[in-house]
Formats: C-alpha cells, sequence, structure tokens
C-alpha cells in the first residue's frame, strides 16, 4: 500500500480563524517581503519564516497572531509577552498580533533584526 505523506499549506492555518488572523498575516508579510527573499515553510502547528535559517515563527490562534521572533539579545517591551534565551547568544521572543496595526515600526525593526541575524 502507498503512504504518501500529508503536507501543510499555509492557508490551512486559516481555517475557522476570524478573518483578521488572515489580515495580520498578510500585512506581516508585505513587510517582510520588503527586507528581502522569505519563504514560507508551513508545519503541522506554524508557519515558519526563513531567510536563509529561520527568523520567525508564526502560530494562528483563533483571534491572533502568535509571532516569535529570534534575536542575538533581551529585547524589553510590554508587547513581549515571553522570552526564552534558547543558547548563548540566542532569543526567542513572542509577540501576540491582535490587529493588521501591530505590524508596525517597532515590531519591524525587531524583524529587521532577525532577517540580519537568519543570513
Amino acid at each position: 500500500m502507498n503512504q504518501t505523506k500529508v503536507g501543510f499549506a499555509v492557508n490551512n492555518h486559516f481555517e475557522g480563524k476570524d478573518p483578521v488572523v488572515h489580515q495580520i498575516y498578510d500585512r506581516l508579510m508585505r513587510r517582510l517581503k520588503r527586507l528581502g527573499p522569505i519563504v514560507e515553510e508551513p508545519k503541522k502547528t506554524s508557519i515558519h519564516l526563513v531567510n536563509e535559517t529561520a527568523l520567525a515563527g508564526v502560530a494562528t490562534r483563533k483571534t491572533c497572531l502568535v509571532l516569535t521572533i529570534k534575536s542575538n539579545r533581551p529585547l524589553a517591551s510590554p508587547r513581549i509577552h515571553k522570552t526564552q534565551q534558547v543558547s548563548a547568544n540566542r532569543f526567542h521572543h513572542e509577540i501576540k498580533l491582535l490587529s493588521p496595526e501591530d505590524v508596525d515600526r517597532e515590531l519591524m525593526a525587531w524583524l529587521k533584526e532577525a532577517y540580519a541575524l537568519s543570513a
């Protein structure tokens, strides 16, 4: 019997979610692509955003996105609801995005740093 692995598509992550979740993601991707090439790698529970290596991860929720950004330093902001130090010089920061307007100048500055780290 031939069994094929079922792949995951980006759009699968938006099924059953409020339309705002896809709007946030679309704005995020439009802004990220201004930095340079981005590859979207859909996984079972998230979407990895990759330059040469992963720079961020997106987890969809019913009414928001949870964005995890790679950094080489701790980031201090009330927007960051969780920080995890994953190695001596790597941190993962989680930010909950509730509207497209949350993809703002501050967030893009962090993503620009993450993009450079992932080159």
